[in-house]
């Protein structure tokens, strides 16, 4: 990808304007990490496999699944902040691979990723001031002081810390973990990108406080008409906030489509495990079907065929042998030979569920 194409995608499109084209995909991406083990043997860790998304302007994608399903090493992929194994990463039509440098930085005001914990990604030992002012002073070099200063007050306002000079001068450790991410969220403004990368951004906040923060980017969303990568665990919290999910299961895509289908009516059986344990406090007393069947396989040595098979309630003996392609289900595709058609006697085409 050529340094003025990566320049232009951060221009902001015209408001209004109709965008039906992905600003970000993902096309095919996997990667592999090689660890040691006892004396020195060497394994190969398949943490993502053949995962496509497309990231639209003014609108959320959620990715959904359980610890270890390789939702963020799908983000740090998307950030450039690890090398694919496979596939490709476009940016407004154009693949990109950059490895740090200027091309790096020019990738970085488009795509801006939002960590886990607000404390770690903030460094101690300097005042909000310093760091709002030296990520703008990276992505805004040839403004003055004077713009500088406006541009400062403006991200935190932005973010609804106010007023603005009340938090300059503070450090990370003075602030509750809200505010602190909030503070991350303005950083990350502070490129002007078109995509946001929020990697689990409300798991680590007090539970009073996380609606505050999503209400937050869903404002910013609709302001700025940026695409939101939204990552989670909480299956729950995707339904409220994003327009489409996806749901991941030991490094591969099970269920794809519209959030309200994917989690009132969710046709893969891992989706329906993710959902029956998500918290209801209106069916407290009800008795809810089993949340878990086992453990998420090694990803060293995942099964063969579909990788939940050994946990699903509804596995077939093809599902030990082959791995079930994206098939399609009402409102989406769901990963499972439950889906798959096969037609009739008198040639129409019937699910096999």
């Amino acid at each position: 990808m050529t340094d003025d194409v990566i320049e232009m995608a951060g221009a902001v499109a015209p408001e209004g304007a109709p965008d039906a084209s992905p600003v970000l995909r993902a096309v095919g991406l996997a990667k592999s990490f090689v660890v040691r083990g006892a004396r020195g043997r060497r394994a190969v860790v398949r943490a993502v496999d053949d995962v496509s998304l497309d990231l639209h302007r003014g609108r959320v994608l959620a990715l959904v699944g359980e610890s270890g399903s390789g939702k963020s090493t799908v983000a740090r992929l998307l950030a450039q902040l690890y090398p694919s194994t496979r596939g490709e990463v476009v940016l407004r039509g154009e693949a990109v691979r950059v490895r740090g440098g200027r091309r790096f930085r020019r990738y970085c005001r488009s795509v801006q990723m939002i960590f886990q914990d607000p404390f770690a990604s903030l460094n101690p030992i300097h005042t909000i001031g310093y760091t709002l002012r030296r990520a703008i002073r990276i992505h805004h070099p040839k403004a003055n002081r004077a713009q500088r200063e406006a541009m400062l007050t403006g991200l935190l306002e932005q973010v609804h810390l106010t007023p603005a000079s009340r938090y300059v001068d503070k450090f990370p450790h003075e602030l509750s973990g809200g505010q602190r991410q909030r503070v991350a969220i303005a950083r990350a403004l502070g490129a002007r990108p078109e995509v946001l990368l929020a990697d689990e951004p409300v798991s680590m906040l007090d539970v009073s406080i996380r609606l505050g923060v999503l209400n937050l980017l869903q404002e910013l969303k609709d302001e700025l008409s940026l695409a939101i990568l939204y990552i989670t665990h909480d299956i729950a919290s995707a339904r409220y906030f994003a327009d489409e999910t996806i749901v991941m299961y030991a490094g591969r895509i099970v269920e794809h489509g519209d959030s309200e289908r994917v989690t009132q009516a969710p046709a893969h059986p891992y989706t329906r495990l993710l959902v029956a344990s998500a918290p209801d406090p209106d069916a407290l007393d009800v008795e809810r079907p089993p949340t878990s069947a086992g453990e998420p396989p090694s990803l060293i040595s995942p099964p063969s065929g579909c990788r939940f098979h050994p946990r699903c309630p509804q596995a077939m003996a093809r599902c030990s042998v082959e791995a079930p392609p994206l098939l399609p289900v009402p409102g989406g595709t769901a990963a499972c030979w439950l889906y798959e058609a096969s037609t009739g006697e008198d040639g129409t085409t019937e699910e096999a569920s």
